[in-house]
């Protein structure tokens, strides 16, 4: 009988039980191998959505059929969005509706950035007709699937069950008044996530340690070919290469994982390169339904 129960205890501790899925590593140029910006954080059966770029039900679906059932679209119910540029949101639309059609039981619980219940207000004005068909029309759709649930964020604990807790920190995203990170702490690991951002001393302090750090990044060698104007946005709006390695090398992650990556005329190996020059610490190039 000790045995099994101390069987049982360390089954109920043993690593493994979180993923980190990237659903969309894109950014707003149309690149058909990457969509929208977008990943999940996986605990047993739960996913925690972060970010909605193009294609996030899809991308989830996908990934429910390789085996992380936590993400059919039915079960899509937690959304975290770091701030409301449009590659990070246009599928925002895709999460309340797709999964209300395909049987998801309850609301959609949404944590972001002042500017999100607006947002959400004008979704939903906008759908009305085809809601109101689906609700009360021949599909006998359930009502409760269709309603959104905002949480307007503002910096420290803003969600917590059995499995997570989630804190979100203030970043630097251009003139972007209110754009954030996430910090995930399950009971088996610490995963933070940058959202877009340039270098951020607030990002360095809530990511000190973490297990897994998932940062957007730039190339230098491609943005030296930009124009001054787009030098002058990336500058204020991005992380380069040379600043990650800097990031990296004080938060000393487990693994440093990449997305978002603007590489312009540059190469992903060039890219990566860049990095490695001056961290020697783990660090590999997301790519779509990639699992960590």
């Amino acid at each position: 009988m000790r045995l099994v129960l101390l069987f049982l205890l360390i089954s109920l501790q043993a690593p493994g039980q979180t993923r980190l899925v990237l659903l969309g590593t894109g950014t707003p140029n149309a690149d058909p191998d990457r969509n929208g910006p977008s990943l999940a954080i996986v605990v047993h059966d739960r996913a925690y959505i972060v970010d909605c770029g193009p294609g996030v039900v899809r991308r989830a679906a996908a990934a429910a059929a390789k085996g992380i059932s936590a993400l059919a679209p039915s079960k899509l119910s937690r959304l975290f969005i770091t701030h409301l540029h449009s590659d990070h949101t246009i599928g925002y639309p895709d999460m309340i509706l797709t999964p209300a059609v395909l049987d998801r039981p309850d609301a959609l619980e949404v944590y972001g950035p002042t500017g999100t219940k607006a947002m959400t207000r004008r979704i939903l004005a906008a759908y009305k007709e085809d809601i109101d068909l689906r609700t009360n029309g021949l599909e006998h759709g359930n009502p409760n699937a269709y309603k959104v649930n905002v949480h307007e964020l503002k910096e420290g604990v803003v969600y917590r069950d059995s499995n997570v807790t989630v804190k979100a920190f203030k970043v630097s995203h251009g003139s972007w008044k209110y754009a954030y990170g996430f910090r995930f702490e399950t009971p088996d690991k610490v995963i933070v996530v940058s959202g877009d951002c340039t270098y951020s001393e607030n990002l360095i302090v809530a990511a000190k340690d973490c297990d897994i750090l998932v940062h957007e990044v730039y190339s230098v060698e491609g943005f030296k070919k930009r124009t001054a104007a787009w030098q002058a946005y990336h500058s204020q709006f991005h992380t380069s290469t040379t600043q990650l390695a800097e990031i990296a090398n004080k938060v000393k992650p487990k693994q440093l994982v990449l997305t978002h990556q603007l590489i312009w005329s540059s190469t992903e190996e060039k890219l990566l390169a860049e990095i490695r020059e001056l961290y020697k610490g783990s660090v590999v190039s997301g790519h779509d339904l990639d699992v960590f």
